[in-house]
Formats: C-alpha cells, sequence, structure tokens
C-alpha cells in the first residue's frame, strides 16, 4: 500500500520566477490553499534551484495550472536545472511562451495565478512560501495534469 502523502492525488503547477531580466520555470506540486480571505496560497520550492534564488529575490512568481496534454513538459522543467539549461529560451523556440504580468509563462497552461510571498519557512529539504493571491486568470477549460497521471507513466516514482 502506497504511502498516507502518496495516495491523494494532487495538481501538477509550473512556477514561473524571475528577477529583473532573469526568467525560469520549474515544476512544483507542493502547493494548497492557506486562507479564503484574504485569499492565500502556500508553495514550496525545493533547494538549490534556480527557481527558488530567483523567487526569493523577485518575492513574487506566478504558479501555472498544466493540462494533461503538457505532461512531455516535466521532464524539461522538473528534471533539468535553470542554472544548466535555459528552458525560456528553448520553449521559445518552440512558441511556448507569453507574457502575463512582466513573468514568462506557457501559453497553453489552464490557469495562471499571481502570488506575493508574505512569509518564508525552511521546510526541509524545501522552502516553504505563504503567499497573497495578487491575481488570477483561468486560460483554458481542459483536464489538469495530476501526479496519479506522472506515477502512472513512471515520470515520478510513489
Amino acid at each position: 500500500m502506497k504511502r498516507p502523502w502518496n495516495r491523494t492525488d494532487l495538481p501538477v503547477y509550473s512556477i514561473s520566477s524571475k528577477n529583473k531580466s532573469e526568467f525560469n520555470l520549474n515544476i512544483c506540486t507542493y502547493v494548497s490553499g492557506a486562507s479564503m480571505s484574504p485569499k492565500r496560497m502556500t508553495v514550496a520550492i525545493y533547494k538549490g534551484t534556480k527557481t527558488l534564488e530567483l523567487a526569493q529575490k523577485e518575492k513574487s512568481i506566478v504558479l501555472q495550472l498544466l493540462s494533461n496534454k503538457q505532461i512531455n513538459l516535466v521532464k524539461t522543467l522538473g528534471f533539468k536545472t535553470g542554472y544548466e539549461y535555459d528552458k525560456i529560451a528553448y520553449l521559445e523556440k518552440k512558441g511556448m511562451i507569453k507574457e502575463w504580468m512582466n513573468f514568462k509563462i506557457l501559453k497553453d497552461a489552464l490557469a495562471y495565478i499571481h502570488l506575493h510571498q508574505i512569509k518564508e519557512l525552511d521546510a526541509g529539504d524545501h522552502i516553504l512560501f505563504l503567499c497573497d493571491v495578487v491575481g488570477f486568470y483561468n486560460n483554458l477549460d481542459a483536464k489538469e495534469l495530476t501526479l496519479n497521471q506522472l506515477r502512472m507513466k513512471k515520470i515520478i516514482r510513489g
């Protein structure tokens, strides 16, 4: 039987982070609502990543809810480091990037959520951010990508 934390299915997001003219995208699944009023969310970002470095400098990020059709992006965005691989340049060449709220985002994500960090906590191998929701945009009506889909395709274990 699976461990309790691997039994539930969760949506898969991409994080867009930036600092000035430097941008990066990563995969994030440790995301949760934290408050209805004011609207707040928590996001955990893996330590040692370019995404974390940029997010800590800028204090804002954009979460992008991925569609199940974007499953092939997970290996590029989640398994390659932004320190060694320019994910944005790769995706721009493929015509998959647009700008929203001065962030580079995926054109075909289902929704975008602009977050501003208000607290930061060392949570072990991740840094946990409590964020205010600054704005959002529902882009497409389609089926979201989930952890179970990644497990079934053996992209992740669990």
